[in-house]
């Protein structure tokens, strides 16, 4: 065996490994940190707060008499509350109270979640997907502020390396773009169609604006085939394309625009497709087998198709505004919960079978996502975390006994009963929501080893 060429392979498991528990680690302690605070706004009194399970690491008491601790086991964590006799929080320790003088049972009691008023419960209960919803707010919200937002009129920030079959061109950071081949352009959507309307080539005429005069100037294609972004766990990844290489030819066929690079892809059969490409000044030879992907068409159904697993990008950087932080928070908002409807429409579609079940992906695929998002960068990462921490505040209201929402349930049928489903009830709905969460980790996993 080759130890030596074991080492790269052991390398990029280690940063996978580490990529995946520091993304779980932020998730979760952000929910469960909803919990706690919650709970102790409304009198409840937290005894444990635990990143992680098994054996403690490291632990300390706070002035409060929470115990804080993180576990040697990375993948989750738990608040338990005073009486509770598990760390769901599912039933009470009828023990704990025994040795306290009945004048002070009825004020202990309060400060337990099975004691407290319903509100405090289910604010608390809540709070943990709340605050999920909230970190990938607050992240999104900051990419506006910071980063900003393109523009309405495209205006050049900055044009992208290309190798030298895209030139000669003339358009500057600065220029504001009015028209394509002749065809007028206001914003970017006009900018597209403009492109659709030509014949692809490696230079075309601009109409910009620069310091105040309308000229026409040579610039390159506006979608050129250039790999803007990667998705994780995807053919173009495993291939080893990075962001910024320029394809020159897929297939043996020469491409000068994004959407013939597609066109031959969605035509490959699946078979591997030789690809030549520009990276810096050098040309390389690369194989990618494209893989089978459920690709979302404008009118909201799926369509299976062979994909690469990239993003395209503008020829040049367009110039952004940075919006103020109500603005930004309200693009947060719609983001969070872009993500949010389409990942209940694209479920409800593995449900009924209109898409493939792999898209549901088990702990494999996340750790390998998590990797892939950080070997892109910070921004990149920190991006994913806001996506990964929506879904897990989605998934945690589902209407199962074990996860949030099924303790939700439980409250909204207090709430109209007027008492709490018995604790016969309560252990039979527990053990059947503990087989349901158990049979999806099962399907989640195969998954993960079974899926392209």
């Amino acid at each position: 065996m080759d130890l030596l060429g074991l080492i790269p392979q052991f390398g990029n498991a280690a940063f996978t490994v580490l990529a995946f528990v520091a993304a779980l680690s932020i998730i979760v302690f952000v929910h469960e940190f909803g919990h706690y605070i919650v709970g102790r706004w409304s009198g409840i009194h937290a005894e444990v707060f635990s990143l992680g399970f098994g054996p403690v690491l490291f632990s300390r008491t706070d002035r409060r008499g929470t115990k804080w601790q993180v576990a040697a086991l990375p993948l989750g964590g738990y608040v338990r509350f005073l009486g509770d006799a598990d760390a769901a929080s599912a039933t009470r320790d009828e023990g704990f109270l025994e040795h306290i003088v009945h004048a002070e049972r009825e004020k202990e009691l309060r400060r337990t979640m099975h004691g407290a008023p319903l509100w405090a419960r289910a604010a608390t209960v809540a709070a943990g997907p709340a605050f999920n919803f909230l970190l990938s707010i607050l992240v999104f919200a900051a990419f506006l502020v910071f980063l900003g937002t393109p523009v309405e009129q495209p205006t050049v920030r900055r044009v992208i390396d290309l190798p030298p079959v895209y030139g000669p061109s003339d358009l500057r950071p600065g220029d504001v773009v009015v028209g394509l081949g002749g065809q007028p352009v206001e914003t970017y959507a006009d900018l597209g169609e403009a492109a659709a309307r030509l014949d692809p080539a490696p230079v075309v005429s601009y109409t910009v604006l620069r310091d105040g005069e309308r000229i026409e100037v040579p610039g390159p294609w506006p979608y050129p085939p250039v790999v803007g972004s990667i998705q994780p766990i995807s053919a173009a990844g495993d291939a080893g394309l990075r962001v910024g290489d320029v394809i020159l030819s897929a297939g043996g066929r020469p491409v000068t625009d994004f959407g013939q690079l597609v066109g031959i892809v969605t035509g490959s059969g699946g078979n591997p497709l030789p690809l030549t490409l520009w990276r810096q000044g050098t040309e390389l030879e690369l194989s990618v087998t494209p893989r089978p992907r459920d690709f979302q068409l404008p009118d909201g159904q799926f369509e299976r198709r062979w994909m690469l697993g990239i993003g395209n990008m503008l020829v040049f950087e367009p110039a952004a505004e940075r919006l103020g932080p109500l603005a930004a928070l309200r693009g947060g908002v719609e983001q969070t919960w872009g993500i949010v409807t389409s990942s209940i429409s694209a479920l409800g579609k593995v449900v009924t079978g209109a898409i493939s079940p792999c898209n549901v992906s088990g702990p494999v695929s996340i750790a390998r996502a998590s990797g892939d998002m950080a070997s892109q960068g910070l921004d990149q990462f920190v991006w994913f975390i806001a996506v990964l921490s929506t879904a897990v505040g989605l998934l945690n209201l589902f209407p199962i006994p074990v996860l949030d929402g099924g303790h939700l349930v439980f409250h909204a049928y207090e709430a109209v009963a007027r008492r709490p489903p018995s604790e016969r009830a309560m252990k039979a709905l527990m053990s059947v929501g503990l087989t349901i969460i158990l049979a999806l980790m099962a399907f989640a996993l195969i998954n993960d080893f079974r899926c392209p």
